[in-house]
């Protein structure tokens, strides 16, 4: 293996190297159909559902449990592996574009409208995915004994009822952590370190629990539809509040950032010097 890390052998990627790859990926998204990047969106909101249906398949089955920090943990744990389904998988996800879809317009290589259709395809096909998946929930949860409407409740109980700016600073945090989970996937040159990256980021997330405009929808929801006594009102103060959380914490503790550190920390530059010769005598 080569030592040098921009080499195209090398185990790592150069910032640099990163910062190039993920314009060009996020130009080639800007320009394909819009059709075919709905029906991966609409993937990416199903796939990431099953973070809200294994958790409160844990929360029915459990019984229980002998702490709240036991309890967080597991469900951190159970709500990371969808976003492996999404992440690897290379679906179209909103809060990973929030990050990823901004660098070619700070580059100056796409323009706001590019970006705003970008997001707002994913964004809506996200959430069209996410409610499809409410219906199987509501379909099969109760009825086979997976997934109970408490279980929701209590999912959706963490998300809701909280003060307007305290759901927009954990959606800042929530957009911050998928960021870092995104941008660190593209830095990783094997599936391995993907895998790594991509849980322990997502696990703290679920851990917290901060609000995740997609994942936290389809838990949400979940509650509205089960009549659990979460409302359409509070669901719509998560959704506007978390969005605007997610984008600031992808786009601008992420993206902005790495993109500044990167592009404007100026050419790489060789520098050669003469050793000198000491004499021993």
């Amino acid at each position: 293996m080569s030592d040098d890390p921009d080499g195209p052998t090398g185990a790592t990627l150069s910032y640099r190297n990163i910062l190039e790859r993920e314009m060009e990926n996020a130009l080639k998204e800007m320009d394909r159909p819009v059709l075919g990047t709905f029906i991966s969106g609409v993937s990416a909101g199903l796939n990431l559902s099953f973070g809200a249906l294994f958790m409160a398949m844990v929360l029915t089955f459990s019984g229980g449990f002998g702490s709240e920090l036991t309890k967080q943990f597991v469900l951190a744990g159970v709500s990371s592996i969808p976003f492996l389904f999404v992440v690897v998988g290379q679906t179209e996800l909103f809060t990973a574009h929030s990050t990823m879809a901004v660098l070619p317009v700070l580059d100056g290589r796409a323009s706001l409208s590019d970006l705003g259709r970008i997001w707002s395809v994913t964004y809506v096909s996200n959430l069209v995915g996410c409610g499809t998946f409410v219906v199987l929930i509501v379909a099969i949860g109760g009825r086979m004994g997976i997934a109970e409407p408490a279980a929701f409740s209590s999912l959706a109980g963490s998300l809701v009822g909280l003060p307007w700016w305290v759901i927009v600073l954990s959606g800042i945090v929530a957009g911050w952590l998928m960021g870092l989970a995104t941008w660190l996937s593209a830095a990783s040159r094997d599936t391995i370190g993907r895998i790594v990256f991509v849980l322990l980021t997502t696990a703290a997330i679920g851990f917290g629990p901060f609000h995740h405009a997609i994942l936290g929808t389809t838990e949400v929801l979940s509650a509205v539809a089960l009549g659990t006594g979460v409302t359409l009102e509070a669901f719509g103060l998560f959704l506007l509040c978390t969005t605007i959380g997610n984008v600031i914490g992808g786009t601008v503790f992420v993206g902005l950032i790495n993109y500044g550190h990167i592009a404007l920390a100026g050419e790489r530059k060789d520098v050669e010097f003469e050793a000198k010769e000491t004499d021993d005598s």
